[in-house]
């Protein structure tokens, strides 16, 4: 697509204007090459037109004279004359002696006038010297550049077609931008990316490094998304190199500053982890993802005060992140601060509604509290906003098995598989359902279903520690150590498998054989050493609902400690209420633990997101089903759904 200026307009002068374009040197205008030589007639002269035309309006502006029947109009008496070349017209034979331009006389002969004919002559040879009068054609304007403006809508059109899964024409789309805009880095960073969701990651490593070359290492976007690509893939010394590359192409770029740090602190790296955040905040300043991840990490040393403090900049830094809200939920979470943390869950939905970590932790965080019918709610909205998860109807199966029926939830992981069928966490879950329900073989399908996925991630190493306390429970003591040794191959640190193996052995009389196993994890186990005297640090943002969600799914503990959660928000930074800022996330303090925030949910779930009771209903059926149910209501479907589980008759061995 391109976009070009219209042709200026001047008014009528005695004389000619040439223009010249600030690009080329020679004039542009809009004629056509004529198909013959020009041949000037003694006809009158024909004045300038006052207007530059495009060519097709050039092309057909005599033709429509002539089917008017217009006369000409009367040419000024200064005006110099400027006779139009002889046209082909279908059916005609040109004669030399002819004018074919609009204000001509098709009768004029060239022998007429002397005087006209040696002032032709003078301007034939005045022609032939000035392109304005013979212009070079150009096809289409192939030599053109197109206005920057078609660079954006580009980029755009790329992305939303990449959203809806046609790569193939976003990658036509952004292959055509690289070639028009080399040297914009934005071209390179999309297609790399497009191509990383294929698992192109061959062409993606390609495209990245001819887009360093194309901006002379110069862009940090670019060395940055290189990094994340390697570091993905298990290299973590060239993605050292390239995050260093970004810092130094521009060492104000937080993201390559942070990815680096998340690096070190995945290889267990703690120090550099926090040197490296320490030069993001002095290079770029406040930043909410910065405070995060130090935050985390003073939670992780048990330094809570520190880590309150750094989560309230990372709010103030951005009151509408969700992650930090969330992150600092969870802290209060695992300090059994309920009340804290419910505040901070309402926070987190206020500042983004849609977000389906907010509503997936909130739920589960009601129904570790024994508030099952909230969480049901919390659960069902969060499905609403976001009907393509299938981890909110998994953790909405666990919570109806657990208290209601195993059909429902058997309805709602069926639903799950089919919204994704490669989430393992979906088929490990239901496997374990079904093995508590008694349906060894059924478990294990689904185990097998699982593993079929990817047979190397952490989901795999814990269906394969389940599936090893399956085959322990039925007396297959050989197929639970093979189980557990392939747990452990692909994760190492997991104290549960070990654990689990050592007991498993000692209950059989090998003692000797589980203090082996006990001796092996403290020998081969990774301990993250940090430095107490560092008050700055933080881990990731990517999922900040994960780590929780395991501690919560465990239904069993509905335990409540009651502690004063006043003293967990205010206070800890030295400074009154008045002395704070009026932020958003500076309105945590005691008065309002005690007496609640007033969070009215339904009210917010109507007014907010304009959703009502029956809308919270979920769709149980597949989707060649639900073309079935034509216009029915989501409540009728709901109960349809309950009415087929409690119809499915209990599956037994």
């Amino acid at each position: 697509m391109r976009l070009f200026s219209p042709a200026p307009t001047s008014a009528s002068h005695s004389n000619f204007a040439l223009y010249s374009s600030p690009q080329t040197n020679r004039s542009k205008f809009f004629f056509r090459t004529p198909t013959t030589r020009p041949c000037l007639a003694s006809s009158p002269p024909v004045p300038c037109s006052t207007k530059q035309q495009p060519p097709a309006v050039l092309e057909n502006a005599g033709a429509g004279a002539a089917q008017r029947n217009e006369p000409p109009p009367p040419p000024p008496d200064n005006a110099i004359a400027i006779r139009r070349p002889v046209m082909d017209s279908p059916g005609e034979d040109s004669v030399d002696g002819e004018a074919a331009g609009a204000g001509g006389s098709a009768g004029d002969r060239v022998e007429s006038d002397p005087k006209s004919s040696a002032l032709d002559a003078g301007l034939n040879k005045f022609a032939e010297k000035m392109l304005i009068f013979e212009p070079e054609r150009v096809e289409s304007g192939a030599q053109e550049k197109p206005l920057a403006v078609n660079l954006d809508l580009a980029l755009y059109r790329a992305k939303v077609l990449a959203r809806s899964y046609k790569y193939v024409e976003a990658q036509e789309i952004l292959e055509r931008c690289i070639s028009y805009w080399p040297e914009d880095g934005r071209a390179y960073v999309t297609l790399g990316k497009t191509l990383c969701k294929q698992s192109r990651t061959t062409e993606a490593r390609a495209v990245y490094e001819k887009g360093c070359q194309a901006t002379q290492g110069e862009n940090p976007y670019i060395w940055q998304c290189w990094a994340v690509l390697e570091n993905k893939l298990g290299n973590v010394r060239r993605a050292r190199e390239l995050f260093d590359a970004a810092t130094v192409a521009d060492k104000r770029h937080i993201a390559a500053w942070h990815g680096w740090a998340v690096l070190e602190l995945k290889q267990g790296n703690v120090k550099k982890a926090r040197h490296l955040l320490a030069k993001g905040l002095k290079n770029c300043g406040g930043n909410e993802y910065i405070y995060q991840t130090l935050a985390r990490l003073e939670v992780r040393s048990s330094r809570y005060e520190q880590a309150r403090y750094l989560f309230k900049q990372a709010t103030k830094c951005n009151p509408k992140s969700c992650a930090s809200w969330l992150a600092w939920a969870q802290m209060e979470m695992q300090l059994e601060n309920n009340l804290a943390a419910r505040l901070l869950f309402e926070r987190a939905v206020q500042a983004s509604p849609k977000n389906r970590f907010a509503w997936h932790v909130w739920g589960l965080f009601e129904a570790n509290m024994g508030n099952i019918e909230k969480a049901r709610k919390l659960l069902k909205i969060g499905h609403t906003l976001n009907p393509r998860d299938p981890v909110l109807l998994q953790s909405l199966a666990l919570l109806e098995y657990k208290h209601s029926t195993a059909n429902l939830a058997r309805v709602l992981f069926r639903r799950a598989s089919e919204l994704d069928p490669k989430h393992q966490a979906v088929w490990i879950a239901w496997g374990w359902m079904e093995w508590k329900e008694g349906n060894m073989s059924t478990a294990r399908k689904l185990y097998q279903r699982a593993l079929s996925i990817d047979s190397t991630t952490e989901s795999a190493a814990r269906c394969l520690q389940a599936w090893g306390v399956l085959e322990q429970r039925i007396g297959n003591l050989s197929t639970a150590r093979r189980l557990f040794r392939s747990s452990l191959n692909i994760n190492s640190q997991s104290y549960i498998t070990w654990m689990t193996w050592a007991s498993m052995e000692e209950e059989q009389g090998n003692s000797v054989r589980a203090e082996e196993i006990r001796n092996l994890y403290f020998q081969q186990r990774t301990e993250l050493v940090d430095d107490a005297s560092w008050v700055t640090g933080f881990l990731d943002i990517i999922d900040p609902a994960l780590d929780s969600i395991k501690r919560l799914l465990n239904l069993e503990q509905n335990s409540v400690k009651a502690i004063d959660a006043s003293k967990s928000l205010s206070g800890f930074n030295g400074t009154s209420p008045d002395e704070e800022s009026a932020g958003t996330s500076d309105s945590l303090d005691g008065k309002e633990m005690e007496r609640g925030s007033g969070f009215d949910l339904d009210a917010f779930v109507r007014e907010k997101l304009s959703l009502g009771p029956a809308e919270l209903e979920i769709q149980m059926t597949s989707s060649k089903s639900s073309r079935q149910e034509g216009n029915r209501s989501p409540r009728r479907i709901w109960r349809s759904a309950e009415k087929t589980a409690k119809a499915m008759p209990q599956l037994t061995t």
